[in-house]
């Protein structure tokens, strides 16, 4: 008995340090988001006051027009989604139950695309983001942005389809379902998990990246957050606006919550419903 109870103790001791180390962070992104002054340089871990100074200089602030910001990173993130799940879809489809042959050069080769830094490809991106005219265009991010969403969501869709049971493919064909719509309404409503989960990090993915939003995009109005708070500035040159800086923070990571939260429910229920049964 003593012996469960040890390891009940050290498992629970382990997910609050594991929690601990997770959420500290934003949190202290948060009380320093309403700190300004020399309350930047308290080390308290409590909230004494609620300023909300940061907030109204970031989101008053002409010259980095942050909401506009934000929401050219809503819509080249979902743009990417979109994009990305549907091709992933069609392409699993191929991969993973059709056999043809080069099938596992062909995968492989889309899984060796990600081994490959964006420095690496970064100089080649640019001469082709030139010659389509997408050069400064904040939907012209979606092309580089493809370069490290497509390969991990085809893998894992791939992978997912392959385990799907052939029976079901099979009794569709039998009843003169085309492939497309095999897909659509066979094997979609089973992939809920992985279309959520891939979709979920491919979002994030575009969401949080920086160097081809930098190189790519020179227009003020068309930069993403993650380039917008790395412009900030303070009143001088030699002030570090660290108050805005968590308040952009957390401004952006709390749709990345928020999703997290609710795609939480659809992964549960897809799991369930997408049970095959007898």
């Amino acid at each position: 008995m003593s012996k469960k109870l040890g390891y009940r103790i050290a498992f629970w001791a382990l997910v609050a340090v594991i929690v601990v180390f997770s959420v500290f962070p934003f949190y202290y992104a948060i009380i320093t988001s309403f700190r300004t002054g020399e309350g930047l340089y308290d080390s308290s871990l409590l909230l004494n006051t609620l300023n909300p100074q940061n907030y109204v200089d970031l989101l008053g602030n002409t010259d980095q027009p942050f909401l506009k910001h934000l929401w050219n990173s809503i819509m080249v993130s979902t743009a990417v989604v979109i994009v990305s799940l549907f091709v992933s879809v069609t392409s699993a489809y191929a991969l993973g139950r059709v056999n043809f042959k080069g099938r596992g050069f062909l995968l492989l080769m889309v899984l060796a695309v990600s081994m490959f830094p964006q420095v690496a490809v970064l100089s080649g991106m640019f001469e082709m983001m030139r010659a389509f005219g997408l050069y400064g265009k904040t939907l012209g991010l979606i092309l580089p942005y493809m370069i490290f969403t497509l390969p991990f969501t085809v893998w894992v869709l791939t992978t997912f389809m392959r385990d799907l049971p052939k029976e079901l493919e099979e009794a569709a064909i039998m009843d003169g379902c085309t492939p497309w719509r095999i897909i659509k309404d066979v094997f979609m409503p089973l992939m809920w998990p992985a279309l959520v989960s891939t979709g979920l990090l491919a979002f994030i993915a575009a969401w949080n990246e920086f160097m081809f939003a930098l190189t790519f995009v020179n227009s003020n109005d068309s930069r993403t957050v993650p380039v917008s708070i790395s412009l900030l500035s303070g009143a001088s040159q030699y002030e570090l606006p660290w108050g805005k800086i968590m308040a952009a923070s957390v401004i952006v990571t709390l749709p990345l919550i928020a999703m997290v939260l609710a795609f939480q429910r659809k992964i549960v229920s897809g799991l369930t419903a997408g049970a095959v049964k007898g």
